[in-house]
């Protein structure tokens, strides 16, 4: 018993060690994390414009064809609690004291939108062994291909947000998560949840634009009047389509007191979707994280212990060396 444990601790000993080697050998190697590209589309959210009123929700299961999910037992709403499968996008409410005053940190109240921040370098992207996710190159839009998906659920493990999530119920086992419709593309449409939002609190356009338009908000007093655009915001491009031509939907109104912090401008490298909030970001339930992908990380380590078979044929020769120096010979073998 005693021989086999030495066995195991050599073996284990020997392979740390020449793991550590080779990641110290490339860490000289170790990639950037990805950045947002140029003609990234994305949304601006603003928790200040959101009255709760989950149009976004409602346009999002339409434009998707998802079924409704129920959760009271009169079965006559559409209740999903989280992000799911078959809800792409919902609105979450935070609570405190007696909710008097809108977007407090105390006594207060505020809606938060959770959905997919399509990140610049998205671990779902890189988790998935068979590229079932896909980051479009111009557009930076993560989408789904679910004829190339074999279930593995990599991405879903994977996502710092917990976006991605499998449709259990489907006997061929599906990801289900917004893709910013990207499939209403073509017919000029653009993201339903910003199409159909009546106070601008989300907003659809390029990244770049929303970024300084985010800005632009953080810039303005408290109590400011100031205009805010609806919809679609700039000439945000993608290849092949041609927006719809829709009047010009702005309206004025005063300025909350914002969060000095723009949500996903380096988070996790930056995502395509910002957001803008009156309370700390960690209340209404996003993750602090680093200004660095994890994807950088993973990709460094895996290329470095598995490039060129290096850990494989490392652990196998320290096995190998290991299991002859543990093997005695046969009384009677006299060779």
């Amino acid at each position: 018993m005693n021989s086999r444990r030495d066995f195991l601790k050599r073996a284990v000993t020997g392979a740390a060690m020449v793991g550590v080697g080779a990641t110290a050998s490339g860490a000289a190697l170790a990639r950037e994390t990805y950045k947002v590209p140029p003609g990234g589309l994305g949304l601006l959210y603003d928790a200040t414009l959101c009255v709760g009123c989950k149009a976004c929700v409602a346009a999002c299961k339409e434009a998707n064809g998802n079924p409704p999910e129920f959760n009271t037992v009169d079965h006559l709403w559409d209740t999903p609690l989280d992000t799911s499968g078959y809800s792409f996008n919902i609105i979450k409410m935070y609570r405190n004291g007696t909710m008097e005053t809108k977007d407090a940190e105390k006594n207060g109240y505020a809606f938060m939108k959770t959905s997919c921040l399509h990140c610049a370098d998205p671990s779902c992207v890189s988790a998935c062994p068979v590229s079932a996710m896909i980051k479009n190159p111009v557009t930076g839009i993560v989408t789904y291909n679910p004829d190339k998906c074999i279930g593995c659920r990599y991405c879903v493990a994977a996502c710092p947000f917990g976006i991605p999530k499998y449709q259990y119920d489907d006997p061929l086992g599906r990801i289900g998560k917004c893709e910013l419709c990207v499939h209403r593309h073509k017919d000029g449409h653009y993201s339903a949840c910003a199409e159909v939002c009546p106070t601008g609190a989300t907003l659809f356009g390029k990244t770049s634009d929303l970024l300084a338009e985010a800005r632009r908000r953080l810039a303005l007093k408290p109590g400011e009047i100031t205009t805010y655009p609806r919809g679609r915001l700039g000439d945000a491009m993608a290849p092949g389509v041609n927006w719809r031509v829709e009047p010009d939907q702005t309206y004025e109104g005063a300025v909350a007191s914002y969060q000095q912090h723009i949500y996903g401008e380096t988070e996790y490298g930056g995502t395509q979707v910002l957001k803008l909030s009156g309370v700390p970001f960690e209340k209404v339930g996003m993750p602090k994280l680093p200004p660095y992908s994890s994807a950088a990380t993973s990709e460094t380590i895996q290329h470095t212990l598995y490039g060129g078979l290096i850990m494989p044929v490392a652990v196998l020769g320290v096995l190998a060396w290991v299991a002859k120096r543990n093997v005695k010979p046969d009384e009677g073998d006299q060779s």
